[in-house]
């Protein structure tokens, strides 16, 4: 035995019209009595439907621009009647109310009437009333009332028109989407009238799960992606290749944040979230790739890679020479996804967001963590405003080389060190529990090519031995925040060394 509720009386409200008078045809040859409000109304009758306004039906008539249309006993008590209820069916009987079975209706476009830059009083003028309070009542009340209030969902009431009707089942899905609906509504008000505060008292946000991955970081652990933040790699279009995995996404994450801090042509090469290389050129990404591959190519097989360019013809054949799990860039030549589609297991991103959000959470047990996202573009970012303790004048090479590292050491865990030359890493160290060991790991991974290298530090170094392993390798200068309580040990090192040394005032940890 079918548990559809048959169809008899319909109220309909919308602000976007797309196919309205199509869903007044069904409702019409179903035989179902159609109340409706303004321009829905007028829309409806145009096109030969039959309707009765509400302010006839309420013998109240709109006030206020419309502000005041729906908000009356006739109405919601309609909405609001348990159809089950006998009680509920007797008062409304001796107060000569009809209950509703269909209600449809769709809000104001709140959220973009304010990304569209519109004043004040324009936005608040969009903050609907009467729409919100009679969906949550239909939907409320799923036992009796079937509510619409997203136009994808017509297919669905179509089908359920010439079915007789929606199941419980489907009302009570249904009612979900509204509270779904309204939730994310009221949440954009409340962060709009509260975007003043750079850390609000309180804030929301809305995730919708894009899709499920197979795993999450280990196969035992489930997962799924979720789109609802800024512009980022969520939104990024899979051109080829298997599907994105969690970890896929972490590396990726990293890699896109990592060349984004870089002005100039830059590819950084990602593994568990550390770059492997990182470097910038002129010449372009195809360069730039070969540079930052040079770095570590033992661990780069595998890797992520990022580029801050269009991917041309010289970079795809290039990388198509080595496994590389993901590659992931703002466009793409027609020629270079030729060669590179020719991989079947590489997974290629085009992603056309360059901006990176002002703010990140991260959760810890019990709630989460918001700050300011560590942007590269502070005062202590640029050379020019950066503080030489030790050493004598640098030539220019050398000021792009410390610049580039310092751009670069940004996006290693801390504690990080790293070491370039002609803007490439050729060494990092990162994710250590003392600057010491980061300071050898880099030294080990550069091998000869540490001679004559730059240094970037995250931090400062609370002792000189950091240092002096850089020191000892062929380091010719560093840069670093500086604020240690041994920095005079730290700069009397530099000088006994002859290198110079700089100091930013602005520190670039990384530790998650």
């Amino acid at each position: 035995m079918s548990d559809r509720k048959n169809i008899r009386r319909a109220l309909v409200s919308v602000y976007d019209k797309d196919r309205l008078i199509e869903i007044g045809n069904a409702l019409s040859s179903a035989g179902v009595e159609i109340l409706s409000t303004g321009s829905t109304a007028n829309t409806l009758q145009n096109a030969g439907i039959a309707v009765t306004e509400v302010s006839q039906y309420t013998g109240f008539p709109e006030i206020m621009g419309g502000r005041v249309k729906t908000l009356h006993p006739r109405v919601h008590s309609g909405i609001l009647a348990d159809q089950n209820n006998p009680e509920h069916l007797a008062v409304i009987k001796d107060l000569d109310i009809e209950p509703f079975d269909l209600v449809i209706i769709n809000l104001y476009p709140f959220a973009a009437t304010i990304a569209s830059g519109a004043n004040y009083a324009e936005c608040i003028e969009q903050i609907d009333i009467g729409g919100p309070s009679m969906l949550r009542g239909a939907a409320k009340n799923h036992g009796s009332v079937a509510v619409i209030c997203q136009t994808s969902q017509y297919d669905h009431l179509l089908e359920s028109i010439k079915s007789g009707g929606f199941t419980l089942a489907e009302r009570k899905q249904l009612a979900l989407e509204v509270f779904r609906t309204t939730a994310e509504y009221d949440l954009a008000i409340a962060n709009w009238l509260g975007t003043n505060d750079e850390l609000p008292e309180w804030f929301g946000q809305i995730w919708r799960r894009d899709k499920v991955l197979r795993y999450g970081e280990n196969p035992h652990q489930k997962a799924g992606i979720y789109s609802g933040g800024p512009s980022g790699i969520v939104n990024a279009v899979q051109l080829h290749g298997k599907e994105m995995s969690f970890n896929n996404y972490t590396d990726a994450e990293s890699a896109w944040r990592a060349v984004l801090d870089h002005r100039d042509p830059a590819v950084a090469i990602m593994k568990h979230a550390n770059p492997c290389g990182i470097a910038v050129c002129a010449l372009g990404v195809a360069v730039a790739y070969q540079h930052a591959h040079e770095c570590d190519p033992v661990s780069a097989f595998g890797g992520v890679v990022a580029a801050n360019r269009k991917v041309d013809l010289a970079m795809a054949t290039t990388l198509s020479e080595i496994f590389t799990e993901v590659l992931i860039a703002p466009d793409y030549d027609q020629d270079a996804l030729e060669i590179l589609m020719k991989k079947p297991s590489i997974r290629i991103l085009k992603c056309d967001s360059l901006t990176i959000s002002p703010t990140e959470l991260r959760p810890v047990s019990g709630g989460i963590l918001l700050q300011e996202t560590d942007l590269i573009n502070t005062a202590g970012d640029s050379p020019s405003n950066w503080k030489q303790v030790s050493g004598g004048s640098v030539d220019e090479q050398t000021m792009k080389d410390l610049e580039f590292a310092w751009r670069s050491v940004r996006s290693v865990k801390s504690n990080a060190i790293l070491l370039a030359k002609n803007t490439a890493s050729v060494g990092i160290g990162m994710g250590q529990v003392n600057r010491v060991d980061s300071a050898k790991l880099a030294v080990d991974r550069a091998g000869e090519r540490v001679t004559g290298c730059v240094a970037a530090s995250d931090a400062f170094f609370p002792f000189a031995d950091g240092l002096q392993i850089l020191i000892d390798a062929g380091v010719i200068a560093i840069v670093q925040p500086g604020g240690s309580v041994r920095d005079e040990e730290v700069i009397a090192a530099a000088n006994m060394a002859g290198i110079a040394m700089f100091f930013t005032g602005v520190r670039h940890f990384s530790h998650a």
